[in-house]
């Protein structure tokens, strides 16, 4: 039987081994934990709960600072653009979303915000294989808010940067390292690498809660997590009926690798965009968003 520190730690260390790669996570139950742990285990969970609401009404406030301040690099882009074209149009990859965060979320923060202002945006909306959180989530949120967007597969955002039909790329982020280094969802690396060939800027939107100031070697230093192979050869979609399904997509008894993040190198960031401010992806301004 584990006792009342003991249970706490063994929960904290559950919890945190679900998510190695995503480093806000771990800022989270750190504060839970320093909240926790000289509260009799009678109390916890309301304490926790409160805890929780907490966190909930800063990222609310952090995700829409995160969107104002990206934002403003749209209004700046299409003021460049807009006497030769009719829309910005935006890639994305993954979901950083309101249904990834809370109400506004943080790539998507950026599109939301600069909506608002009436810049005319179109969004390029990876599937994001394997778990096709693009396909799934983020077209279902821009549909809400009527946004206009096309799902494409992912290796088509190479082939339209070459064609000009992508003014700016903005993606999300698990883990930033203190030199830039960006860790996100699996493809962001060959996106990015795109993106530079292309002379298209790419903006990396996350709260400062996802920089870990205590590593600058992306590649070396970020756990990257391997995931179930199921999710590369079968894949869940819904029927005509409404019904779930999980089909095979491979042969059988294939063998299949799923690394669920890459990490891209900080010199393929145009800029970090924070609750506290636009930064380029150098150690010198990252640390000056650290309190």
């Amino acid at each position: 039987m584990l006792d009342e520190a003991q249970g706490l730690q063994y929960a904290l260390e559950k919890l945190a081994a679900t998510r190695p790669t995503a480093v806000n996570l771990q800022w989270a139950l750190s504060r839970m934990e320093e909240e926790l742990q000289n509260v009799p285990e009678d109390q916890r969970a309301g304490v926790a709960l409160d805890l929780a609401q907490t966190l909930e009404q800063e990222d609310i406030e952090i995700c829409a600072a995160i969107g104002v301040n990206g934002a403003d690099l749209l209004q700046k882009l299409w003021e460049e653009k807009r006497a030769t074209q009719t829309k910005l149009n935006v890639l994305t990859h993954c979901n950083a979303g309101a249904l990834a965060t809370v109400d506004w979320g943080t790539a998507l923060a950026v599109i939301y915000k600069a909506i608002e202002r009436n810049i005319p945006l179109h969004v390029w909306v990876d599937e994001t294989r394997p778990r096709n959180q693009g396909a799934a989530l983020t077209c279902w949120e821009l549909a809400q808010e009527g946004i206009a967007h096309t799902l494409i597969v992912d290796n088509a955002g190479g082939h339209l940067m070459q064609h000009g039909q992508v003014d700016v790329c903005i993606v999300g982020s698990d883990r930033t390292t203190l030199n830039g280094d960006v860790c996100n969802k699996i493809g962001t690396y060959l996106k990015a690498l795109a993106a530079k060939d292309n002379q298209i800027p790419f903006y990396v939107a996350l709260p400062v809660s996802s920089i870990d100031f205590s590593i600058s070697d992306g590649l070396r230093e970020i756990p990257i997590e391997e995931r179930s192979a199921l999710e590369v050869t079968h894949v869940t979609g819904v029927k005509d009926t409404g019904e779930l399904a999980t089909i095979r997509l491979s042969p059988e008894g294939v063998t299949a690798s799923n690394y669920g993040f890459d990490v891209t190198p900080a010199d393929l960031v145009s800029f970090l965009i924070t609750e506290r401010g636009v930064v380029k992806a150098k150690k010198s301004e990252i640390v000056s968003l650290k309190k």
